[in-house]
């Protein structure tokens, strides 16, 4: 049996089985700007939006409150200012946080979540908990969630999985790849395209100084080339991918085997048994090299585990 539920700014999916494994798939509609209220919180949220936009404005190398980041914007990965299905929104963060991560080890608060972006992926320095900057992103994100219910993750929500390839992923494959669809957007040194006054990227670097960090969660091949599979190139239609699995894998490969800051997180993954497949850096709980460990084939690590 299926129900259809509307609630302000939330289209809900009910599955309902009739037994004890019900299933839930909620799908997750973005709030109306025009809905923010006129009011002191109102405001916040909007601050909030234009720091997710415009980050580097604000935080950038030229940041006109803080210079702490690498001139890339949040939505550079957050795709719309986090609220594009399957490009990286932010639709469960208030419903899932606080919670335990694998990576660190701990339970993680929102405010330590948003810093750690900012620390890998714009290769920068956290923000002041207390600031109010950081209060604006909170807001903004809680506003986005608002009709999300507790534990739950949306349809649409983080990075689509990509099947395995029976084979590593190929640098040389995706390298043409690279040529062929990427250079335009992000130039054929992957250095990104910058807007009229060399305050922010209009299309980010995908390697070099000013890219995200070996840190960074895209630095894994496998969130790379989901993202790259959903969302490029930027300008084609929604919902038409143009480029295969196959040419995916191979163009997150090579751009994974760029240079890019090298930066080093040594509290990560306290239990190694929990690292990702592949994650690129040892040690690891099993026999498998580093290189296969970043550019598979994966298939026998997950088995072996």
């Amino acid at each position: 049996m299926q129900r259809a539920l509307l609630y302000t700014g939330l289209l809900v999916i009910i599955v309902c089985a009739c037994h004890s494994t019900d299933k839930k798939i909620f799908s997750w509609k973005v709030p109306d700007t025009a809905l923010i209220p006129a009011t002191d919180e109102g405001r916040l949220i909007r601050y909030g939006r234009d720091l997710i936009a415009n980050t580097s404005h604000y935080l950038g190398p030229k940041g006109t409150i803080a210079v702490l980041s690498n001139g890339m914007n949040c939505q550079n990965c957050h795709l719309d200012a986090g609220t594009r299905l399957w490009g990286n929104n932010y639709s469960a963060v208030f419903s899932t946080y606080p919670k335990f991560r694998d990576r660190s080890g701990t339970t993680e608060t929102i405010q330590r979540r948003v810093n750690d972006c900012i620390e890998r992926s714009l290769n920068g320095h956290p923000l002041d908990t207390n600031s109010v900057e950081m209060k604006a992103i909170l807001a903004y994100m809680q506003w986005l969630g608002q009709d999300v219910p507790k534990g739950t993750k949306p349809q649409g929500a983080g990075i689509r999985d990509l099947p395995f390839l029976e084979r590593a992923a190929d640098t040389a494959r995706g390298h043409m790849v690279y040529l062929q669809t990427c250079q335009r957007c992000h130039g054929a040194e992957g250095s990104g395209l910058f807007n009229k006054d060399s305050t922010a990227y209009v299309y980010p670097p995908l390697w070099g100084d000013h890219s995200f960090n070996t840190g960074a969660g895209l630095y894994r091949i496998s969130r790379l080339a989901g993202y790259v599979k959903e969302i490029m190139p930027f300008d084609r239609p929604r919902n038409a991918p143009q480029l295969t699995d196959e040419e995916a894998w191979d163009v997150a490969a090579f751009v994974n085997s760029r240079q890019r800051p090298e930066k080093a997180f040594p509290n990560d993954w306290p239990n190694i048994a929990k690292k990702p497949y592949d994650h690129p850096f040892g040690p690891y709980a099993d026999s498998f090299t580093p290189l296969q460990h970043k550019f598979g084939p994966f298939k026998p690590i997950q088995r072996a585990h």
